[in-house]
């Protein structure tokens, strides 16, 4: 297939675009500076805010798979402008151009209300179902891989015998390059559309946040305590960090209104059919992958 690829330069774009040339498609992918010359990919350097650059990112291809967005933002202005008036923009560009477009948004958007960015994610979701284009939603839970900085601080935690983590509650998984397979499948002629999808790694009920973090110690070869930080304590900490990162700051009020749900397990509702799509690498066997992975790079 000839795609058209946002956020390539990200941990899941990027690993993405590794599956994809792996499998033989053609890509063209965005990004804001220029890149290293790839075979396989025509680098478009361009922007969610650059009307030019979408028009010559989707031209001539069959599927636009749009990964970009943003996870975390100071404003509520950060996340509209990243997550709503981009898609809107690509949506614009596509519209007429490509077969088929599949959208990365998130389970946040099942919780509109609890978070700026969950609200945006499900602002960016009611645009796409709006437009009129062949489409798939995909809500990843939270992705783990090598690559990820997110979960970085997990595995360092477990590391060091002590994980914190939000009041108790269970969450999904999935690994990066199960989620890269699926979208690729997605973007497929014939692939399901006119769906929200909300892939796993195959655990029904998904894991208690207890269960996770002796999941992360088993992979660096640790028993560690898991301990449910208060609320209170989560936001304290959150003041903490904006305090001394300002902007940068990752532990946000908007960050800790969501960690603090005590359901992110999927919906079964809303899975994929086997015959499109399952899970391949199991998580106990992906979390150790990842961590060989943060070792070899001396992130770990």
């Amino acid at each position: 297939m000839k795609l058209a690829l946002t956020g390539a330069t990200g941990f899941v774009g990027s690993r993405l675009l590794d599956a994809a040339i792996a499998a033989g498609h053609q890509v063209r992918a965005l990004a804001r500076r220029p890149q290293e010359p790839r075979d396989g990919v025509r680098w478009v350097e361009g922007a969610l805010d650059r009307p030019d650059s979408l028009a010559a990112l989707v031209d001539g291809a069959e599927a636009v798979i749009h990964v970009a967005g943003v996870i975390n933002a100071p404003t509520a202005d950060g996340f509209e402008v990243g997550n709503v008036t981009g898609t809107a923009n690509l949506l614009a560009a596509a519209r007429g151009v490509v077969d088929r477009f599949v959208h990365v948004s998130s389970l946040a958007a099942r919780e509109p209300q609890l978070s700026l960015y969950g609200a945006s994610k499900a602002r960016s979701e009611a645009l796409v179902e709006a437009s009129g284009l062949t489409s798939v939603i995909v809500r990843p839970p939270a992705v783990y891989g090598p690559g990820d900085r997110e979960t970085l601080e997990l595995f360092k935690m477990a590391r060091r015998g002590l994980v914190l983590l939000p009041p108790g509650g269970r969450l999904s998984l999935i690994h990066v390059d199960d989620l890269a397979r699926l979208l690729i499948a997605l973007a497929s002629p014939g692939a399901p559309s006119g769906m929200t999808i909300e892939p796993d790694d195959g655990r029904p009920g998904g894991w208690s946040h207890g269960e996770f973090a002796a999941a992360l110690g088993e992979a660096v070869g640790t028993r560690p305590v898991a301990w449910s930080t208060p609320r209170a304590l989560l936001a304290l900490a959150a003041r903490g960090d904006r305090l001394v990162r300002g902007q940068r700051a990752k532990l946000t009020p908007d960050r800790i209104a969501y960690f603090c749900h005590p359901d992110w397990v999927v919906h079964s509702a809303r899975g994929v059919s086997p015959s499109i799509w399952r899970a391949e690498i199991p998580t106990g066997t992906g979390l150790a992958g990842t961590a060989a992975w943060y070792r070899s790079e001396g992130w770990l």
